[in-house]
């Protein structure tokens, strides 16, 4: 594996930070993961944006143009091997001695990227969708921040591997959902598919935007507005989706089926209209 950290491509073998590294020190700093299909990047301006929103959201600024992460990551792409990959955008404010404070005056920024294959859902998980648990949203209130903090949710997805199951969903002030402790959550009542709304308690997902506009382009009436606690627990169908798992059913939730534990028909047609829209568009970007 081919990485790139602070201006230079190397085996990442050979890839070390200093400890002093605010990253490994206060977790300062943020991310972004970008799926690349036949070797074209999908969405890269909308990734970049996003990117932007969290770099503004930590107040730090961005080390690149555009156009020079467009450059880096193309180059990224061809010095790795598959045709579909997933890369991993990593900055942090830099290294500097060990106070709470920005540095003043500021530091470099630490800047690292690598690529993963992008491997989806088997045709096992498709055929019988995923277990997932819930529990409360106890993160902080900029999860639109992609903040490489993410301590409370490897602790709440933890929770679902503990319990044999795939995903967490969060409940914030017991009172409505937000997302999964690792991807956007949809529910599906009475043929109409439910999203909760962009805001600061929850990460805008590119794969949720697809989705989004899959609905409108397909004719599937679509509702983005906070879902209630309790429409979970009553759903005829829960989906996840996320650049990896694209789009995928929850069947069990707190060891209860959903619907009727299978995935649902609203499953089936987002599956085959995203797949297409996969063939059509991403491998073509």
């Amino acid at each position: 594996m081919t990485v790139y950290l602070n201006g230079k491509f190397m085996p990442i073998e050979e890839a070390y930070i200093p400890v002093l590294d605010r990253g490994f020190i206060f977790g300062d700093g943020v991310y972004e993961v970008i799926p690349v299909y036949s070797r074209c990047v999908f969405r890269l301006a909308e990734h970049l944006k996003r990117l932007q929103h969290s770099l503004d959201g930590i107040r730090l600024k961005n080390p690149h143009s555009d156009h020079e992460w467009a450059q880096r990551i193309a180059e990224l792409i061809e010095r790795n091997a598959e045709e579909d990959q997933y890369l991993y955008l990593h900055i942090t404010r830099g290294v500097a001695k060990r106070d709470h404070a920005f540095p003043g005056p500021a530091v470099q920024p630490t800047v690292f990227m690598m690529s993963n294959p992008l491997l989806t859902p088997s045709n096992t998980l498709l055929e019988s969708g995923v277990g997932a648990v819930s529990a409360v949203d106890n993160r902080w209130l900029r999860c639109d921040i992609k903040a490489i903090a993410l301590l409370p949710n490897v602790l709440l997805r933890q929770m679902a591997i503990d319990h044999g199951c795939a995903e967490t969903i969060l409940i914030r002030d017991d009172a409505f959902m937000t997302e999964g402790a690792a991807s956007n959550i949809f529910v599906v009542k009475n043929g109409v598919l439910l999203a909760p709304p962009k805001d600061h308690l929850m990460l805008p997902g590119i794969t949720y935007d697809v989705v989004l506009e899959i609905a409108a382009t397909q004719g599937i009436p679509c509702e983005v507005r906070r879902i209630a606690k309790g429409e979970i627990f009553t759903a005829d169908e829960l989906l996840l989706t996320s650049s990896t798992k694209e789009v995928l059913a929850i069947t069990t939730l707190d060891n209860k089926p959903v619907g009727e534990g299978l995935p649902g028909n609203m499953f089936a047609r987002l599956y085959k209209h995203y797949q297409d829209y996969k063939r059509d568009v991403m491998r073509k970007a």
